[in-house]
């Protein structure tokens, strides 16, 4: 069965909006720090371990026009490995290996947990990210924090309906002053 693996750069308050992108006045704001060799070699595993990559459609915008021009071991994979973009207007994706996933999310996701094993991660997609914590199908969320506050852009989390506990199971410092921590939803391996 795969786990559903959160990965997002976050603000210290909380902002997962336009990290390296985007429209928005802050945009590109984790550029402004080095993440360091640490933090680079964290997030080029994380891929590396990833079986398929899920996200939302603008994310997939962004990624399917920059990483086919790329080469090297983090493109390569991206650009073979399983894509799901959850997507109501999307119909024919044009990067390599990419499925659209279209009605009813929870339910289509939930299949795809049981299709696909191992890591199934979404980066970015903040309002794919914000609807399948609320209906309790993530399993893991990887944040690299960042030692600024943008005050203002999307949150990670805005509010749920419900609790649910999270296990802190890794934390490191990278870079500059780059905080990289590892949440397991609490009751599940």
């Amino acid at each position: 069965m795969g786990r559903i693996v959160v990965t997002e750069f976050i603000s210290l308050d909380g902002v997962v909006e336009a990290p390296g992108g985007e429209d928005f006045k802050h945009r590109n704001w984790s550029f402004a720090f080095d993440r360091g060799e640490d933090g680079d070699r964290f997030k080029l595993d994380e891929a590396l371990e990833a079986e398929a990559l899920l996200i939302g459609r603008r994310t997939y915008e962004s990624f399917a026009g920059a990483w086919p021009q790329y080469q090297g071991p983090l493109a390569d994979k991206y650009n073979s490995m399983p894509k799901y973009v959850v997507s109501s207007t999307l119909t024919d994706p044009g990067w390599n290996n990419t499925r659209v996933i279209s009605g009813d999310v929870v339910r289509e996701v939930s299949k795809l947990k049981n299709e696909v094993e191992g890591d199934i991660q979404i980066p970015g997609s903040i309002r794919l990210v914000q609807e399948l914590i609320e209906n309790d199908l993530v399993d893991e969320i990887h944040l690299m924090t960042f030692p600024v506050i943008l005050g203002a852009g999307r949150r990670l989390i805005e509010q749920t309906t419900g609790k649910t506990a999270w296990k802190l199971t890794e934390s490191k410092t990278v870079g500059e002053g780059i905080l990289i921590t590892i949440f397991q939803r609490a009751g599940r391996g």
